[in-house]
C-alpha cells in the first residue's frame, strides 16, 4: 500500500532539496528520520516535517505500522519562481530569481518476503544459514 504527502511552494530552489531528497531515497523510515535531524541542510527540516506527515497519514488512513514502511521514491519539482529587481550601476537593473520547489514523497511497506531475507546473514564462508542447515542434512 503506497502512502504520500506533498509540500508545496517550499522556498529553496529544487537543486539544493534534490541534495537532500536522495540521502533518504530507498531506506526505511526510521533511518531516513535519524538522517534528516543530523544533516546540516535548510531543507533537512521541512522535508523531515513533510516525512513525518507521511507516516501519520499511513498510521491513521490505512493502519499501516510505522517500523514496515520505507521511502519508496521521493520527486522534487520545480515550482513558481519570483522574479524581483535589483538597481545596478548606471541606472539599470538586474533580476533576481527566488525559486521555489515542490517535494511528493511515497512511503511503502516492507513485504514479508524482503524482511526474510535481509534477516538471512551470510556465514563466514559466503553462504546463508539456511544453505548450510540444508547442507548439514544432507550430511547425515
Amino acid at each position: 500500500m503506497q502512502v504520500s504527502a506533498k509540500l508545496k511552494n517550499l522556498r529553496v530552489s529544487q537543486r539544493k532539496t534534490r541534495l537532500v531528497a536522495d540521502m533518504i531515497r530507498g531506506k526505511d523510515v526510521a533511518t531516513a528520520k535519524v538522517q534528516l535531524q543530523f544533516s546540516t541542510k535548510k531543507t533537512s527540516d521541512n522535508i523531515l516535517c513533510l516525512l513525518n506527515s507521511a507516516i501519520a497519514n499511513a498510521k491513521n488512513n490505512f493502519n499501516l505500522d510505522e517500523n514496515n514502511l520505507y521511502v519508496a521514491s521521493i520527486i522534487v519539482e520545480e515550482g513558481p519562481t519570483l522574479k524581483r529587481w535589483r538597481p545596478r550601476a548606471m541606472g539599470r537593473a538586474s533580476a533576481i530569481k527566488k525559486r521555489t520547489c515542490a517535494v511528493n514523497i511515497i512511503l511503502d511497506e516492507v513485504k514479508k518476503e524482503e524482511k526474510a531475507d535481509k534477516k538471512a546473514k551470510p556465514t563466514k564462508a559466503g553462504k546463508k544459514e539456511k544453505e548450510v542447515e540444508a547442507e548439514k542434512e544432507i550430511a547425515k
